[in-house]
């Protein structure tokens, strides 16, 4: 366990699995929650932000909340599907209404009050594209030293998900994801060799229905909406990958890691978005990532079904 709660800026598209990773931070003492920012990805900014400020009131989370821009930084916005997230980017149960209005800053501006504000370092835990955190540091990269590792849900050493290199957060904005990897600051890579193996199963459901907490009643559908794609494709679950973004950070010894080289692939036609690896260190460089590779799925699944019943404790 964590004796000093981590301080953390929560940026994601949320996204079921980014809800229910912001489900899990909140519920944890491990965590000092400063702010949430909204990224383009599973859904516009607009509705990525719209989502936070409802699963903020959802959950009862208290923070600053702002909406960043609205595609990447270099090329093209690429249109999530509505078949994984539905229309809202968080279809499924009705949410309680926003109890907070969004900051009239901008998501990196909001980013940047919070770092300069800040008495000790922030963890940034990145679960949609890293739009806000590549702008964030090519603005402000004397802020760096505020910043004491970014966690991110994003890439693949082995293979892709949106193509057979690229995964979907990093193949939005593979030149964000550029400067991130690129920017000196210690990354934690919850990539899809650890996140597809983080399966959420019909019977994990069935625990959390019985749970008697508003917070519970909402979780169980968001999986049982998420659940259906991923079994019309071939998943005995639902991957729950940004969860892995915020439990490496306070049960790393869940996880299996090794730290690596990894740069993204920015301009390739074939590979465009693809986290490379060098996972057997042939070119020799220094390491700029801890990326997860393996999870113990009973402890992931314990852990996660444990922030859930806090809701019933008044969390």
């Amino acid at each position: 366990m964590i004796k000093k709660p981590i301080n953390v800026i929560l940026d994601g598209d949320p996204g079921h699995d980014d809800a229910i990773a912001w489900v899990v931070a909140k519920a944890s003492s491990d965590f000092n929650i400063l702010a949430c920012t909204a990224v383009n990805g599973n859904c516009s900014a607009a509705k990525a932000a719209y989502n936070s400020q409802r699963i903020c009131a959802l959950i009862g989370l208290d923070v600053p909340i702002a909406k960043g821009q609205d595609k990447p930084l270099v090329i093209e916005s690429l249109k999530a599907p509505t078949n994984i997230h539905g229309e809202s980017g968080l279809d499924g149960p009705e949410l309680p209404l926003p109890k907070r209005e969004l900051e009239d800053l901008t998501a990196v501006e909001l980013m940047i009050k919070v770092l300069e504000e800040a008495k000790e370092k922030v963890t940034i835990v990145a679960t949609g594209p890293l739009t806000n955190v590549g702008a964030l540091l090519l603005v402000r990269p004397d802020l760096k030293e505020k910043i004491h590792q970014i966690s991110i849900m994003g890439g693949g050493i082995k293979h892709g998900n949106w193509t057979a290199a690229a995964e979907f957060n990093i193949l939005i904005d593979p030149d964000s994801a550029d400067i991130v990897f690129g920017s000196g600051l210690p990354i934690l890579m919850s990539g899809l060799d650890v996140t597809e193996k983080a399966l959420v199963t019909p019977k994990d459901v069935e625990k959390i229905k019985k749970i008697d907490n508003p917070v519970a009643d909402i979780v169980w559908q968001w999986l049982e909406f998420f659940y259906q794609f991923h079994v019309s494709i071939g998943y005995p679950g639902a991957p729950i990958h940004d969860l892995c973004a915020v439990l490496a950070l306070n049960h790393p010894e869940i996880f299996t890691m090794q730290k690596m080289y990894v740069e993204v692939e920015t301009a390739s036609e074939y590979c465009k978005g693809a986290t490379i690896g060098d996972i057997n260190n042939i070119a020799g460089k220094k390491p700029n990532a801890t990326v997860l590779m393996d999870v113990d799925r009973e402890k992931f699944i314990e852990y996660m079904i444990e922030a859930i019943k806090s809701y019933s404790e008044g969390n």
